[in-house]
C-alpha cells in the first residue's frame, strides 16, 4: 500500500503546487490543487477500506461539491447539479464581489468529505490547514474568508441531498446471507462473508430515473446439463483458468482493485489494502486531465462526471446483482469439475451478475470519451504505488474492455455476463451525459 505519512504529504504537497513570487505571496496552480485534493481522498478510502459502491458515492458528492465552486472561474459554465435528480438551485457569488474559486472548491471538497462518511477525518483536517494556510498567504484577508464561505456553503447544499439519498437508512438494514436454491448466490470461500451492500438499489441515482432502468435481461438459467448454455459458461471459466497465460494472469491482477483481498497462514488472517475500481477509473481521469493540459474546471468537470458515472453505475448494477442473486464460479467449479480448484483472483462477496467491474469501467469509459475523444491513448500508472504495475492503452474504451475480460481471468466471472455487463455500463454513462446535456 502507498505510504501515508502526513506530514510528508503535507511538504510534498506544498513544495509541489506551491510556488513562491516573494517570501509573503506563493503562487498557487489550481489544477494541481485539485488533483491533489483527489489524491488524498484516494488515500484515505485506501485507508479506511471502504467497499467499492461506499467509495463511489464519496467520490460522486466530493467532486461534484469541487466543480459547483470552481465552475465560476471561467464564464458560461452551467451548473450539473442541477440538471440532476435532487439537487435543486446551487449557489451563486456575490456580484462585484472577489473570489478564489479553486480555495472555495476545496473547501466545498473537504466540507462534503468531512460529513459524508469517512474515518479518517484528522488527517483530512490537517491536509485542509496545511492547504489554506498557503491559501491566506496568498490571498487578501476579506477574499480569503469570502471565499471560505462560499466552497462552505455549497458543500453543506450538497450534502442536504446526500442526507436524503437512502444511505443512511440502509446501514441498518439485515445481512444477506444467500440461499442454497440452485443457481442461487452463496457466501464464497476464503472467508464466507456475507452480501455487500445488498441495499445498494435503494440509494437514489443522479441521473437515472430509477436504479431498475437499464435492468438487462435474465442471465442463463441454471442447469447441470452438460448440452446446456449455463454448463457450458461454468465450464469456459474452469477451462480459461487453468490455461492462463502470463499475459491474462497480468491483465486479472492489474485490474484486481479488490480493496480488501484477504490472506491467511495458519490460524493468522490478515488483509492487502488496495485501490478500489472506482479510484482506479478517478486516477485514469486524473491521467487524462493532465496529459491533455485540461484547465481547473475541465479538471473539476472530469472528476465530477467520472464520479457519478461510477456512482450511478455501481447503483444499475447492484440492482441486478440482487435481484437476480446469480451464482459464483468457484461455488460451482469445485462441486462440478474440481474440488481443489481455486480461481485466480479471490472471489468478492457478493452476487455475480451483473459484474461490477465491466458496468463502471463502461459508464467511466463512456463519460471519459465524451470529455477527450475516442482515440484517447493514454499510459496508465495510477496503482503503480500500489501494486508495482503500469499499462498502456489506446483508448478509454480499450481499457474498459480489459477490465472487463480480466474477471474471466480472474475465475470470478462469466463471459457473458461481461459481455453484458459492459453495453449495461455504456447505457448508464451515456444516460448521465444526455441529462446533462452531453449527447
Amino acid at each position: 500500500m502507498k505510504s501515508f505519512n502526513l506530514p510528508m504529504v503535507v511538504l510534498l504537497c506544498s513544495a509541489a503546487l506551491f510556488g513562491c513570487q516573494d517570501a509573503k505571496k506563493p503562487t498557487i496552480n489550481s489544477t494541481d490543487v485539485l488533483h491533489e485534493n483527489q489524491d488524498q481522498l484516494t488515500q484515505i478510502i485506501i485507508y479506511d477500506v471502504f467497499s467499492p459502491p461506499v467509495a463511489s458515492r464519496i467520490y460522486a458528492y466530493t467532486s461534484l461539491a469541487s466543480y459547483e465552486a470552481i465552475r465560476f472561474a471561467k464564464p458560461g459554465n452551467e451548473s450539473i447539479a442541477e440538471k440532476l435528480n435532487g439537487f435543486g438551485k446551487m449557489p451563486q457569488p456575490e456580484n462585484g464581489k472577489q473570489y478564489d474559486y479553486t480555495l472555495a472548491a476545496s473547501k466545498a471538497f473537504c466540507t462534503v468529505a468531512y460529513n459524508i462518511r469517512i474515518f479518517s477525518d484528522t488527517v483530512l483536517h490537517r491536509y485542509e490547514d496545511s492547504l489554506e494556510n498557503v491559501f491566506k498567504q496568498a490571498l487578501a484577508e476579506d477574499v480569503y474568508s469570502r471565499s471560505i464561505a462560499f466552497g462552505d456553503t455549497i458543500g453543506k447544499t450538497i450534502l442536504a441531498r446526500a442526507k436524503k439519498d437512502m444511505y443512511k437508512e440502509t446501514r441498518g438494514m439485515s445481512k444477506y446471507l444467500g440461499s442454497d436454491a440452485d443457481g442461487k448466490w452463496q457466501p464464497t470461500p476464503p472467508d464466507y462473508f456475507d452480501g455487500t451492500e445488498p441495499y445498494w438499489r435503494m440509494i437514489k441515482p443522479f441521473s437515472l430515473d430509477t436504479s431498475s432502468q437499464f435492468r438487462p435481461m435474465p442471465p442463463f438459467p441454471y442447469s447441470k446439463d452438460s448440452n446446456s448454455l449455463f454448463y457450458k459458461m461454468v465450464k469456459d471459466v474452469y477451462t480459461v483458468n487453468k490455461n492462463l497465460s502470463d499475459s491474462e494472469k497480468t491483465i486479472a491482477t492489474y485490474w484486481d482493485d479488490n480493496p480488501f483481498v484477504t490472506q491467511h497462514s495458519g490460524h493468522l488472517m490478515f488483509a492487502n489494502k488496495k485501490i478500489t475500481p472506482g479510484g482506479h477509473w478517478m486516477g485514469i481521469t486524473a491521467i487524462a486531465c493532465r496529459q491533455s493540459n485540461a484547465d481547473e474546471v475541465k479538471t473539476a468537470k472530469a472528476y465530477a462526471l467520472t464520479g457519478i458515472a461510477l456512482l450511478d453505475g455501481f447503483i444499475s448494477c447492484w440492482d441486478s446483482k440482487f435481484y437476480f442473486e446469480y451464482v459464483r464460479p468457484v461455488t460451482l467449479v469445485e462441486s462440478w469439475f474440481d474440488n481443489a480448484w481455486t480461481p485466480y483472483l479471490q472471489t468478492p462477496p457478493f452476487p455475480e451478475y451483473t459484474a461490477g467491474h465491466a458496468t463502471i469501467s463502461g459508464s467511466a469509459s463512456t463519460v471519459l470519451t465524451s470529455l477527450f475523444g475516442d482515440n484517447f491513448a493514454f499510459h496508465d500508472n495510477c496503482d503503480s504505488a500500489y501494486i508495482g504495475m503500469t499499462r498502456d492503452f489506446t483508448s478509454f474504451r480499450q481499457a474498459a474492455a480489459e477490465a472487463s475480460i480480466s474477471r474471466l481471468y480472474g475465475g470470478i466471472h462469466y463471459r457473458a455476463s461481461l459481455d453484458t455487463s459492459l453495453i449495461h455500463g455504456a447505457m448508464v454513462g451515456n444516460c448521465l451525459l444526455k441529462k446533462i446535456g452531453m449527447n
